[in-house]
C-alpha cells in the first residue's frame, strides 16, 4: 500500500516555475512507476509526466514537452515535477500516481494509487 502526498503547489505569474513534490509512505516505492496527471475545472484528468520504477524512462504529454521534466529519488520515496514556463493553461490540480507497470502508467487503468491532488493556479 502506497500513501502519496503531493506538495509544492500554488500560484505564479506566466512564464514562471514550480517544483510538486510527492512523497510515497510504502516500502516498495521503487518497484512502482510514477506519474503525474492534472485536472482542470470542468475537464476531464490527463497525464501529464510519467517515470519508471529505476527512472530511466520518462514520457510526457506533447503540451508539456520541453517544459516539465519528471525526476524521482528512490532512496527519498520521492517524485517531483519541475516545471518551467508556465502558462494559465497548464492552471489545474495534480495528482501523483503510482502503478506497477510502466507501459500502462498514463491510463487510468495502470494507477494503483493517487494522490489526494495538489493545486497549480498560473496568473496571466
Amino acid at each position: 500500500q502506497e500513501q502519496l502526498v503531493e506538495s509544492g503547489g500554488g500560484l505564479v505569474q506566466a512564464g514562471g516555475s514550480l517544483r510538486l513534490s510527492c512523497a510515497a509512505s510504502g516500502r516498495t516505492f521503487s518497484t512502482y512507476a510514477m506519474a503525474w496527471f492534472r485536472q482542470a475545472p470542468g475537464k476531464e484528468r490527463e497525464f501529464v509526466a510519467g517515470i519508471s520504477a529505476p527512472g530511466n524512462l520518462k514520457f510526457y504529454t506533447d503540451s508539456v514537452k520541453g517544459r516539465f521534466t519528471i525526476s524521482r529519488d528512490n532512496a527519498q520515496n520521492t517524485v517531483y515535477l519541475q516545471m518551467n514556463s508556465l502558462k494559465p493553461a497548464d492552471t489545474a490540480s495534480y495528482y501523483c500516481a503510482a502503478g506497477s507497470r510502466w507501459s500502462q502508467i498514463t491510463n487510468y487503468s495502470g494507477v494503483a494509487f493517487w494522490g489526494k491532488g495538489i493545486l497549480v493556479t498560473v496568473a496571466s
